[in-house]
């Protein structure tokens, strides 16, 4: 019961970086979404020490592991456009494919450099 108060606490507090940033968006009128704003905000409180990983990390794995769940709306309402992917299906398929490969090697790229550099710090 602790544990998922705890989670709940985490998510709560993710969810207030993600509002604050929502606010600094919406304030400096940013073409960036708010969440994003949020998400650096997290990375520069953990990179400051003025939060620690173990405030926001069980919330955060949470939410990790159901990702999933939040693009299941979007892949049931591109059933709407069923017309578009009839005209434009091949180019679609080309650009996710290739938006797909870039996104899978740049991650791998960047856990490879944090493999390497906790390597050297252990």
């Amino acid at each position: 019961m602790k544990k998922l108060l705890n989670i709940i606490l985490q998510i709560g507090l993710l969810f207030a970086f993600s509002i604050i940033g929502n606010g600094i968006s919406s304030y400096l009128h940013l073409p960036i979404s708010g969440s994003i704003i949020g998400i650096f905000l997290v990375l520069l409180c953990l990179k400051c020490k003025m939060i620690k990983l173990k405030w926001i990390e069980d919330g955060a794995n949470w939410l990790l592991a159901i990702l999933l769940l939040f693009f299941i709306p979007s892949a049931v309402g591109i059933i709407q456009y069923k017309d578009v992917i009839q005209s434009s299906g091949m180019r679609l398929f080309v650009v996710i494919s290739f938006s797909t490969i870039c996104v899978m090697a740049s991650t791998g790229w960047i856990a490879e450099l944090i493999r390497k550099r906790k390597g050297k710090a252990l």
